[in-house]
């Protein structure tokens, strides 16, 4: 499928095949792809909690509004971000990079997030949310069905996951063999609603 036909077909959808199993191959081309998802200063400060243990993807789904895509898709991904990846290493984020690549960048990390909580929660969501989409256009590309969700206590998800103090939640992306279709799309608005030219008037 060529990436126009996956955007165009990619819905979210909430019901799934449990018994569906994806191969240890399929899981590890999805998450080859999302990882090639652009990061600010290339922090790459997603972090991909793949939960596999039945027990644990129950008790989620307990504190997820008992959404069954928690436990009924063939991979649930807890997609969190390190909020503080821009300090840990940096220079290997640009070990491949020419020497004054190097020393331009690896100040400027530093320069761009020290001291700035907001800006690195805020790089986590946008870093992650592009990560998702990669996550979910792939799997539709290889002839699966995907759910982006939020619906969940992230205090108690946290908790169960053993989430470091230093990290954040900031979804989850179920993929798997759906069983039964989205609805229709519910109402697209027009492109003259939702794009401006140059400025707000």
């Amino acid at each position: 499928m060529n990436t126009k036909d996956a955007i165009r077909s990619r819905r979210a959808v909430k019901h799934y095949d449990a018994s569906h199993v994806m191969t240890e191959e399929e899981v590890n081309e999805l998450l080859s792809l999302a990882v090639l998802s652009p990061t600010a200063f290339n922090i790459q400060n997603w972090r991909f909690v793949v939960v596999t243990n039945p027990a644990l993807r129950q008790q989620i789904r307990e504190v997820a509004w008992d959404q069954a895509q928690v436990t009924d898709t063939s991979l649930f991904i807890i997609l969190c971000a390190d909020l503080k990846s821009w300090e840990k290493e940096p220079e290997r984020y640009w070990v491949n990079a020419p020497q004054e690549v190097c020393e331009f960048m690896i100040p400027a990390i530093d320069a761009y997030y020290r001291g700035k909580d907001q800006v690195q929660r805020d790089e986590a969501m946008r870093s992650c949310g592009i990560a998702a989409q990669t996550l979910m256009l792939a799997a539709q590309s290889m002839g699966y069905e995907s759910c982006p969700m939020d619906g969940f206590d992230f205090e108690e998800v946290a908790r169960l996951i053993h989430l470091p103090d230093d990290h954040v939640i900031t979804m989850f992306v179920a993929i798997g063999k759906g069983t039964k279709e989205a609805w229709p799309r519910p109402g697209q608005l027009d492109l003259s609603e939702v794009v401006l030219s140059n400025r707000f008037d």
